[in-house]
């Protein structure tokens, strides 16, 4: 593969290299997706999104979605990302209808586009067993306690996966919390094996909440769907919400639902295509003809 065409989206600045994979197999090495995640010197992106053919048997799935973070690894999960691939296949196209089914490496999907330009997803049910997050914990808490070597005390927590693994950790003020240290401690946790996507979570009252996400293999980002949704997951668990909030992240917000153990959680937000282009991978300094095979 010597070019490649791509969509850049973004949603609420969480933003996104796109490319279809439908008629050609992808075959990106880690190492080429992480060059073109460079801001100087390729396109740019938090993470990149690939539109893959449905599943072979399965007429009830669409499309498959794959996410790369902008280290190039692999992840399962990404709810803004899925509101920008729903928005690229309606508007290429590729489907004409409003619900898309998608196969993602954590399960299915549902896509919804609404009236109003939004996009509706429903992000799955939270799961708070330990082995499944991957977390290390003998019992499911509605709380844990972790250490750090350079922290004075333990710091309490919440864990979830919403499809990828959450540590959500609330703070008095989000704008003063110490996300650029401690998030890439929290990331590289030993007790999450895989590890950890973590929110930095500010209750405003009872349906609003701010929050701030150090995202792995991104760092920081502008915003975080699945994030967001663990969040308000958790703030429930707590119980300082219930039923529908919004969380307020740096690039804008999002609308989440949940009704409780056991059900989904619905996401409700923007989605928006920033250009279109095509890139010969040859051009780019510090990718070497052997990365982009």
């Amino acid at each position: 593969m010597t070019s490649l065409t791509f969509t850049k989206m973004q949603g609420l600045g969480n933003d996104f290299m796109v490319i279809n994979a439908i008629n050609h197999p992808f075959s990106l090495s880690a190492k080429a997706i992480s060059a073109l995640a460079d801001r100087h010197f390729g396109i740019g992106f938090d993470q990149l999104l690939v539109v893959a053919p449905a599943p072979a048997n399965s007429s009830a799935i669409d499309f498959s979605y794959r996410i790369f973070n902008a280290d190039g690894g692999e992840v399962s999960q990404c709810g803004n990302g899925a509101r920008c691939f729903a928005r690229y296949v309606r508007d290429k196209g590729l489907i004409d209808r409003d619900e898309i089914h998608v196969a993602t490496a954590s399960g299915q999907l549902t896509l919804y586009l609404l009236e109003n330009g939004d996009v509706k997803v429903n992000m799955g049910v939270p799961d708070f067993n330990p082995e499944k997050i991957p977390f290390k914990a003998p019992l499911r808490q509605p709380a844990y306690h972790l250490t750090l070597p350079d922290h004075p005390a333990p710091l309490s927590i919440g864990a979830v996966s919403m499809g990828n693994p959450h540590l959500v950790y609330r703070v008095a003020d989000i704008d003063s919390a110490p996300v650029a240290t401690l998030g890439p401690a929290l990331v590289a946790h030993r007790d999450f094996p895989e590890g950890v996507n973590v929110g930095f979570l500010q209750v405003v009252d009872a349906h609003t909440l701010r929050l701030r996400v150090y995202e792995r293999g991104s760092g920081e980002t502008l915003a975080c769907g699945s994030g967001a949704c663990a969040a308000a997951v958790m703030a429930q668990q707590w119980g300082v919400t219930s039923g529908s909030c919004v969380v307020q992240l740096r690039g804008g917000q999002l609308t989440i639902d949940w009704a409780g153990e056991g059900t989904p959680v619905w996401m409700s937000g923007p989605a928006t295509t920033v250009f279109e282009g095509h890139i010969n991978l040859s051009d780019i300094p510090i990718l070497t003809s052997e990365s982009a095979q």
